[in-house]
């Protein structure tokens, strides 16, 4: 029979801790716990209850990680407070220097971030976060609120917003720049990816759509469509082959409202749209950052839930039994 020794190479080890980054399958144990445990994969996604915001939000941006995320903005009224996330919990800290609603952003970590637009009306505001403060730079080429964004403090993309704008505009760390439009102006858009790969999903036309569309870094292209419309998704994902939408606000039988918030969760692999595991709790405007398999879904719907999501396949700690 084969041994862990054998396949492996190395004896169980202790530790007081979990290790940081352990591998797929590696075994090991927790002398603290006295439990047996092993780095596993998800065979399916689920949401799980994240620590909750200190401000009521909604229509704000997110930027970051599933485990460090800065949320900032929102409204109505427009908002200037700025939170941060350790994975756990949420920290005020500096605010704004422009308050709006409807605002997007981009970024890598709590410690960098890009907030533009936003308002009602449109501002063409754009600030840079440093980690400690916020700093006014330069503004984009077109004023709107209910943008779509993503990216990094030095390459992102802004497009989509107030009153069905198709403007597309991207950022090098310096300046915005106008370049191909969407080919379906959309408020609300959900947005994921970078720069050069980004989706564009949902929002409203002026209707509230299901339509998708691709940046490749030069052209938009319309693809596959959700499989429920709707405005002010949340959104994560690396590029536009890997997102994930929740959440929005669906069609309503009959106004008012004109829209009612959703938990519906979908992933995108590229080419379709797939129903998930929904939200815990319904929302619209989110908050959305992270990845298609570790995001994170704060606010919306003058809310301060946040919902941790781990996506099939992703890597999680598991106990063994040894009952």
């Amino acid at each position: 029979m084969a041994t862990y020794l054998g396949t492996h190479g190395s004896k169980i080890q202790t530790y007081s801790t979990d290790p940081t980054y352990p591998n797929t399958g590696e075994v090991w144990y927790n002398s603290t716990s006295n439990t047996i445990k092993m780095e596993a994969t998800t065979t399916a996604g689920a949401w799980a209850t994240g620590g909750a915001l200190n401000q009521f939000r909604d229509q704000a941006a997110g930027s970051g990680t599933q485990t460090s995320t800065l949320v900032f903005g929102g409204g109505p009224p427009n908002q200037d407070k700025t939170e941060s996330y350790n994975g756990s919990n949420w920290t005020e800290v500096n605010d704004l220097n422009t308050a709006r609603r409807g605002i997007a952003g981009a970024g890598a970590d709590n410690t960098s971030a890009l907030a533009f637009a936003g308002g009602a009306p449109g501002k063409n505001n754009t600030e840079s976060w440093n980690g400690t403060n916020w700093t006014a730079v330069n503004t984009l080429n077109t004023a709107r609120y209910f943008a779509g964004g993503t990216g990094i403090i030095t390459a992102a993309i802004c497009y989509g917003g107030t009153g069905g704008s198709s403007a597309t505009e991207t950022w090098n760390g310096t300046n915005w720049t106008t370049v191909n439009s969407l080919n379906t102006g959309r408020d609300a858009p959900g947005s994921a990816g970078i720069q050069t790969s980004a989706v564009a999903f949902g929002g409203t036309t002026p209707s509230v759509t299901n339509k998708t569309e691709l940046w490749n870094g030069t052209n938009w292209t319309e693809v596959n469509v959700l499989n429920t419309a709707r405005v002010g998704a949340g959104g994560a994902g690396a590029s536009n082959t890997s997102a994930i939408a929740f959440g929005g606000g669906v069609p309503y039988p009959s106004a008012p409202p004109p829209t009612v918030p959703s938990a519906n969760t979908e992933e995108w692999n590229g080419t379709n749209w797939t129903e998930t595991t929904n939200m815990s709790t319904a929302r619209a405007y989110i908050a959305g950052s992270g990845t298609k398999t570790l995001a994170l879904a704060s606010g919306g719907s003058d809310k301060t839930n946040t919902e941790e999501w781990t996506g099939a396949g992703a890597p999680v700690v598991k106990t063994i039994s040894t009952d």
